[in-house]
């Protein structure tokens, strides 16, 4: 092969891949919402970086998990919820996707609340902001097209890099922190149980996996876009692992070390706290962050969540369609909207508490989640010649057991 016929099909394949750029980044990114933003806050304000190890077998288990989700959609054509439809049965399905609507509806008054939270951080009432960004949200998707959406959806996931920005700002201590990841501190104590099954569960949430294979559906991509699929996948997971890990050490190296971890509470209060420790500039990129954070999900989960639930009972879904044509997705993801938002605007409303089940819901929910999409993704009759490699089910079946006993852990100790 001459030097010419590389670099021109080195060309080629590059514009191939920014053709098909979008859902593995997007979904990625979107885990970093502001339930992720908080959890990540807590988790460094309170253990430093004691926890920041997690992150090393979440960005494994996040990148199998997604290229997973994409294969069953360019293989089938067919959205995760589609799919579990057809494999377990309407029963399992729906008593699956109640709860799982229950969980989104208070994951999407976190973003909310993480709208209002850092609205205040630039003194702008939520009574002001938490409507307006409401209806531009809606508005985005009733009156907009996927290929734009899109777009604007990687605009916010490069802003979300800002994190880098804030963890840079607290002069942390990069010594430690690699010890951190090469030698473990791990205890085995409710709270620190609790915070390792949050961080699992934001990093890797339960309805990321509908989202995923719904994108990839709506984009139109087929197996053979798979190899630059993957690419995608592996860029959002870098992105995703890699904001997570800026804010876990930006709160870590200012708010653990100067003691005042146990006054965090959520991202606003990080972002707050910052200013005396690490100056204004790092208290408002981290706010801004929180901002864009909190639009970017607020948008995609309702329509995820429209979308999975209308897709799971055969109803039509999609930004692409028409109100007309698809009137169940968009009255639920505008009631989602309402819900979410509204919420937000009663006084006194427990946000933290939400934000922290929330999140809890998501770990103890994705192990379900996980062991259906292992099942259908190894049925040949489904995936065909592409069902898992032997190394990929060790992964997986390992990961949704450690799930399974976190998760027990949990729920015996709250009891006992």
């Amino acid at each position: 092969m001459t030097k010419k016929t590389r670099k021109r099909n080195f060309t080629r394949n590059f514009f191939i891949f920014l053709s098909i750029l979008g859902p593995g980044i997007i979904t990625g990114s979107v885990d970093n919402d502001v339930g992720g933003i908080t959890t990540y806050s807590v988790a460094g304000a309170t253990y430093g970086n004691k926890l920041i190890w997690t992150l090393i077998p979440a960005f494994v288990v996040l990148f199998i998990v997604q290229e997973m989700n994409a294969r069953m959609g360019l293989v089938t054509g067919k959205g995760l919820a589609d799919l579990i439809r057809e494999n377990a049965g309407v029963k399992i399905t729906f008593f699956i996707f109640i709860f799982l609507l229950g969980a989104d509806i208070l994951n999407t008054t976190t973003e909310f609340a993480g709208i209002a939270g850092s609205m205040q951080i630039f003194h702008v009432s939520k009574y002001i902001a938490v409507p307006i960004i409401a209806f531009l949200i809606w508005f985005l998707v009733v009156r907009g097209t996927y290929r734009s959406a899109e777009k604007i959806f990687l605009a916010f996931s490069a802003c979300l890099l800002i994190y880098v920005v804030a963890a840079f700002l607290g002069r942390p201590d990069w010594s430690a922190v690699g010890q951190s990841v090469l030698h473990p501190d791990v205890t085995f104590d409710f709270s620190y149980i609790a915070m390792v099954i949050s961080l699992i569960g934001t990093t890797i949430a339960p309805w990321m996996q509908f989202y995923m294979q719904s994108s990839v559906i709506e984009k139109g991509l087929k197996i053979k876009d798979y190899r630059f699929t993957l690419i995608d996948i592996l860029v959002g997971c870098i992105a995703t692992i890699a904001v997570a890990f800026f804010i876990v050490v930006a709160c870590s190296s200012t708010l653990f070390v100067n003691g005042v971890g146990t006054q965090i509470n959520d991202a606003k209060d990080a972002a707050l706290a910052l200013e005396p420790l690490a100056g204004p500039l790092a208290s408002q990129v981290f706010g801004f962050g929180l901002f864009i954070a909190a639009i970017f999900s607020a948008t995609i989960l309702p329509v995820a969540t429209a979308f999975y639930v209308c897709e799971a009972f055969g109803f039509e879904a999609g930004i692409d369609k028409s109100w007309k044509e698809a009137p169940q997705f968009y009255w639920l993801y505008t009631a989602i909207i309402i819900i979410g938002a509204g919420i937000i605007l009663i006084p006194n409303a427990p946000l933290i508490k939400i934000s922290v089940w929330s999140q809890t819901i998501n770990g103890i929910l994705l192990p379900v989640v996980l062991i259906c999409m292992m099942i259908i993704v190894n049925k040949k009759e489904v995936m065909g010649e592409y069902t898992n490699k032997p190394i990929v089910n060790i992964i997986g079946w390992f990961t949704i057991a450690i799930l399974v006993l976190l998760s027990l852990f949990l729920l015996i100790s709250s009891f006992i």
